[in-house]
């Protein structure tokens, strides 16, 4: 098993050089890419500025099969199969056809390195060094022909400005993480908290992951946290919170690889990032190993993955309507609404055509490890 050592002080040596492949940022995305990778035979460095499985900035939550297919079922702290919807005029439960699970970060992350054979660093990235093939660092000038940005929704490695919220297409989440233990899967969809967005308490074993999420990135959520968490009876106490893509971005540009929140690989409405974020890596990476095996150029990699990434605007952009439409229903409305729409036959296929914007199946397909076009999967 690779291992990984954060280097201090003078430990911090120079990284300069030239290496077949260079993965930025070593969370899901870029876990899942370096994965794909591992047996290669690619000299792959991947960097990140802290070490993995150390900045937990979700309140991580997945499809259960997604551990299922990936091995990961010891990272699960808890498994449900509904969702108890809270709105400002009752509450009602829509079951879900499969389950979702909450998970360990750490867990998670050490368990998707143990399957790599990348060398790990901690390092800084600055931006590129005058080309898409070098990456200026604190460690360094590193070079190589594939180079993925994986650090999160700055997109440090565009060639183009990045635009900083409030203007960039961001939502704003925050959460706590007090001791406490509950048998639901809980949202809130209540103008109490949130104008436009909603509320959430995830139960992980005996840790409480409760937050809001406002879709307007000019709203800000740390008083109403604290409103849900008293109101709930639990602490405020465990903060964390990140800036939330809800559009989806070019897959590539100018030579440079994107994958995760770089990409904007975040589901809108329901902010849903880490399985779309394993889903677009294990599709990048299946390209880069066609590379570094010789069995495609580096030209062919940036257009199949350019051309995956785009095949999903349509669902994208599903999500996103129903994000923007969503505050704009009379809260009287809202309850009825998700009633009708998710009862019986209509409420399966709804999760379904959910679940298969990024399905389940792809993880076992990306386990091969050998496929050379990754195909978008047509929701049921």
């Amino acid at each position: 098993m690779a291992r990984r050592v954060t280097k201090r002080g003078d430990e911090r040596t120079d990284l300069s050089g030239e290496r077949d492949v260079l993965i930025c940022g070593a969370s899901f995305a870029g876990l899942m890419v370096a994965r794909q990778l591992a047996g290669s035979g690619a000299d792959v460095l991947m960097i990140d500025r802290y070490e993995i499985g150390e900045r937990q900035t979700s309140a991580c939550v997945i499809p259960t099969a997604w551990l299922e297919e990936l091995g990961l079922l010891e990272s699960e702290r808890q498994r449900f199969d509904s969702v108890l919807i809270h709105t400002a005029h009752g509450s009602l439960r829509l079951p879900v056809p499969w389950s979702f699970s909450t998970f360990d970060y750490r867990t998670l992350c050490d368990l998707l390195w143990q399957e790599c054979d990348a060398r790990f660093e901690t390092a800084k990235v600055n931006g590129r060094a005058g080309n898409p093939n070098a990456v200026d660092t604190d460690r360094g000038t590193i070079t190589a022909p594939l180079v993925v940005d994986a650090m999160g929704w700055k997109r440090v490695l565009a060639s183009d400005s990045t635009v900083q919220p409030p203007d960039a297409p961001l939502s704003r989440g925050l959460e706590v993480h007090p001791k406490g233990r509950n048998e639901n899967l809980e949202v809130w969809i209540d103008r109490k908290y949130v104008p436009a967005g909603y509320g959430w308490s995830f139960p992980a074993g005996d840790e409480l992951r409760i937050g809001v999420g406002s879709f307007d990135p000019r709203f800000h959520v740390r008083e109403t946290t604290e409103l849900l968490a008293t109101d709930v009876g639990a602490e405020s106490v465990g903060w964390q919170g990140n800036w939330i893509p809800h559009e989806l971005r070019d897959g590539t540009d100018d030579g440079v690889f994107f994958a995760g929140d770089s990409a904007g690989h975040c589901l809108p409405l329901t902010a849903e990032g880490i399985r779309p974020a394993l889903y677009f890596g294990a599709a990048l990476g299946l390209e880069l190993r066609a590379v570094v095996e010789g069995s495609q150029s580096r030209d062919s990699a940036l257009a199949a993955y350019h051309r995956f990434n785009a095949s999903h605007e349509r669902q994208f952009r599903w999500l996103l309507n129903s994000q923007n439409a969503l505050p704009r229903v009379p809260p009287r409305l809202v309850r009825p609404i998700l009633a009708a729409a998710f009862a019986g036959a209509a409420g399966k296929f709804a999760f379904n055509r959910y679940l298969g914007i990024a399905p389940p199946q792809f993880a076992r397909t990306a386990g091969a490890r050998r496929v050379r076009e990754p195909r978008a999967f047509t929701p049921a």
